[in-house]
């Protein structure tokens, strides 16, 4: 089978177009790569302050739409889903935003919950990260509206907690300055403490006996932290970095300029402006997993699977 998976964020809609190939007796199939596409449209711009898709960012997204219809059909798709998430769930709008994808992809955008984005994002980044039988991973996912974590078992999730501390949402909210002062940043990490405190209430993240991060945030800081000139998947993912080094690079990019940044080759166009807070939300969790856990968790895996790949497979059920 031949499946079509798209993800609509805050901050970009990608695509994946994969083939489902046998894995081993009694696992899932596995999905091989067609087309692995994003575009950065900024849907959620604004949208923290206003409650509102804004017309300019819905009419970017309706372009990108437009395009995957076209790639979709030319590779002969047998299943495809779209899910939508923070930035959708948040506007007032979201109704005029669900007719424009209807009319350029013919099937309806799920806009799903906190608890469905974590699900999706789990079963993604398990696929390519495979679950120890004695242990509890805890996926991260730092999208553009909304951050969510995830902690399973090898057969599953077992709790999961979704928090409106994405990278433009708390640029927006924080970081008006460039680069962005210290008290911004410090206002930025009360926020994100705030959200793992508030996850320890359904969620036991000191049970923990790995961290994996999932999303464009991540990937930036890995990329930073490895030194890469160019961005290199193969070397991303799968990547196991400390925690000194994901807050050494996280800083790093933080004091840049946007200017900076966005000379950087590893940096995707219309991410620059948004990396600061992706990387000090990624950081900041990343420690305060590791004062949880007493120093267990002393670092964490890179995952270039996440939510997208977790649509896709969605559809082989």
């Amino acid at each position: 089978m031949r499946v079509g998976a798209i993800d609509c964020g805050t901050n970009s809609i990608r695509l994946l177009i994969a083939d489902a190939e046998p894995g081993i007796p009694g696992a899932a199939p596995r999905l091989r790569d067609v087309v692995r596409e994003m575009r950065i449209v900024r849907l959620g711009a604004g949208v923290d302050a206003t409650g509102w898709l804004s017309e300019e960012a819905l009419q970017r997204t309706f372009e990108a739409a437009g395009a995957y219809a076209e790639q979709l059909g030319r590779h002969d798709v047998d299943r495809v889903r779209m899910v939508a998430t923070s930035a959708s769930r948040d506007a007032g709008n979201r109704r005029a935003f669900a007719a424009g994808i209807r009319e350029r992809l013919g099937i309806e955008p799920e806009v799903i919950s906190g608890d469905e984005e974590a699900r999706l994002s789990f079963a993604g980044a398990a696929a390519a990260v495979p679950q120890t039988a004695e242990g509890r991973s805890l996926v991260v996912d730092i999208g553009g509206g909304s951050t969510e974590f995830v902690l399973g078992e090898a057969d599953g999730v077992i709790a999961a907690r979704s928090h409106d501390i994405g990278s433009v949402r708390l640029t927006e909210r924080y970081l008006s300055s460039n680069p962005p002062t210290e008290a911004q940043l410090r206002r930025l990490v009360e926020d994100v403490d705030a959200a793992v405190e508030a996850t320890l209430e359904t969620v036991p993240l000191d049970t923990a006996t790995r961290l994996i991060g999932v999303a464009g945030s991540v990937t930036t800081v890995t990329a930073r932290a490895l030194g890469l000139r160019r961005y290199d998947s193969q070397a991303v993912h799968g990547a196991e970095l400390g925690i000194e080094e994901i807050t050494a690079a996280a800083g790093e990019l933080t004091r840049m300029t946007r200017e900076q940044r966005s000379d950087l080759e590893y940096m995707p166009a219309g991410r620059e402006d948004v990396i600061g807070a992706g990387a000090q939300i990624w950081a900041r969790i990343a420690q305060r997993i590791g004062e949880l856990t007493e120093g267990r968790i002393r670092g964490a895996v890179t995952s270039e699977q996440d939510i997208l790949d977790g649509i896709a497979l969605s559809l082989l059920s």
